[in-house]
């Protein structure tokens, strides 16, 4: 069993129905879920937009190899409503990436792991932190708090609230 890191995030349509679906789907299709993050609102990054994204970090141990991983989560993302486009960064319904995959580095045309923009993005890093803070990235050597610390975005990222 492998352990993989991976973000989940949106903005369009029900947030909370997508995203709660999608650790659904992952916990079906991908792995045994290991734990969740917090759930955080938090500004498009790339890109300009008045709605928030919902960000969650999630840990799962899989049986799958990177590539699929990567093809089970394209899917569950395509079954929710993403629409890809060559168009860069835009809304959309999930999003769901790889972060890490064990302390495993993997260059390829159709996957890079770790997730090459980990340590520019807040909206990644606080979720990430609230699971993994000590965790070493293979590349950098640096614990996610680290790159949380010294991350270079501005953006703001914060708890959503909880129901009462």
């Amino acid at each position: 069993m492998t352990k993989s890191y991976l973000i989940l995030g949106g903005n369009q349509g029900n947030k909370e129905n997508y995203r709660l679906c999608a650790i659904d789907e992952i916990r079906n299709r991908c792995g045994e879920l290991i734990s969740l993050s917090q759930v955080y609102l938090t500004e498009p990054w790339g890109f300009e937009c008045d709605d928030l994204f919902w960000n969650q970090a999630v840990c799962i141990e899989t049986q799958l190899s990177p590539e699929s991983l990567l093809e089970e989560l394209l899917d569950i993302e395509h079954r929710l409503g993403r629409i890809r486009d060559k168009a860069g960064y835009q809304s959309r319904t999930i999003d769901i990436d790889i972060l890490y995959y064990d302390d495993e580095i993997i260059t390829t045309d159709k996957l890079i792991i770790p997730h090459p923009k980990i340590h520019l993005r807040r909206f990644v890093l606080c979720p990430l932190c609230d699971i993994a803070p000590d965790y070493i990235h293979p590349v950098f050597g640096k614990s996610n708090l680290q790159l949380l610390n010294e991350c270079p975005d501005k953006n703001k990222a914060f708890l959503q609230e909880k129901d009462e």
